[in-house]
């Protein structure tokens, strides 16, 4: 089992690594600069959220819906599956 200090580094450079995608297909096709900001700002707010869970003693129980919405991306879509599935 991890410590607390090692799970947010976890947690930390796991985030990094996905700025770093999102940063590289910024740098290489054509995004709208707004889009690139409000995403960062969610990863960000969830990073957050997810760091503050890990003071908690016990964490409520949230899942999400498994429900596809109408707007959201295929590939999306397939990340959350093997997420939810307990892919390593």
């Amino acid at each position: 089992m991890f410590s607390a200090s090692e799970t947010r580094t976890l947690v930390n450079d796991l985030f990094e690594k996905e700025a770093l995608v999102i940063g590289g297909l910024a740098a290489t096709h054509p995004m709208d600069d707004e889009f690139v900001w409000r995403l960062m700002r969610s990863l960000d707010a969830i990073r957050t959220q997810v760091l503050r869970r890990l003071g908690e003693e016990s964490p409520p129980d949230q899942e999400s819906p498994d429900q596809p919405s109408m707007h959201r991306h295929p590939a999306v879509d397939e990340f959350l599956r093997n997420i939810r599935s307990g892919r390593p």
